[in-house]
């Protein structure tokens, strides 16, 4: 029979998971990992395989642990309600933990070497998959006349990813949560309505 693992693999997985979120895809050494999941390298190699698989599973992890609020959100029944959840979220999560501040998924990597490149390509997809959800969501709120006629789903969707983006930048650079609120606000108060819809009185009254 084999060797049963002397460490619980859902904890050292938030471990390797904070030191992704904290220092990126290439800031991640193997000393940094080792040493927050508490094991040697061959038992995290035999436990999750080579940095880049590693880095697969957490951002897997990630995603259910952190990102929930997403298909919350997408199930409101207004697009301001969808954008105001995803906001007020992305700021919570962006600086609940002073020891990671931002989002995985924005500084796992944005630029980086040929070596990095997969990881790179899987983020630019991850963020691909979510704007599309967003602009599939945006475009029923058209079609259903939450949104005016005039409204674009894709810039909308371009736009909220954008100022979600931004926002896990300036996290990062230390920008207080009490900032990044008030990001989020100026950018609900652009957020388009019909002058009929439920939302309209809710985005008038804030």
């Amino acid at each position: 029979m084999g060797r049963h693992r002397e460490f619980d693999i859902d904890t050292a997985l938030d471990a390797v998971t904070c030191v992704f979120w904290r220092k990126g895809y290439e800031g991640a050494s193997y000393a940094d990992l080792t040493a927050a999941a508490g094991v040697e390298r061959p038992a995290l190699y035999s436990a999750f395989g080579n940095k880049e698989a590693m880095f697969r599973k957490a951002l897997a992890h990630y995603y259910e642990r952190h990102l929930e609020y997403i298909p919350e959100a997408l199930a409101l029944p207004t697009s301001r309600e969808v954008a105001a959840h995803i906001l007020e979220n992305a700021v919570d999560l962006n600086t609940r933990f002073p020891e990671h501040t931002g989002c995985m998924v924005i500084n796992g990597v944005l630029a980086g070497s040929d070596d990095a490149e997969p990881i790179r390509q899987i983020l630019v997809e991850a963020r691909a998959v979510a704007e599309a959800q967003l602009r599939e969501r945006f475009a029923r709120a058209k079609a259903e006349g939450d949104l005016p006629e005039t409204a674009s789903p894709e810039t909308l969707a371009a736009f909220l990813m954008a100022i979600l983006h931004g926002m896990a930048v300036q996290a990062k650079a230390g920008f207080s949560r009490e900032t990044l609120k008030a990001v989020a606000a100026h950018a609900l108060s652009s957020w388009p309505v019909r002058a009929s819809s439920p939302s309209a009185g809710v985005a008038a009254a804030r």
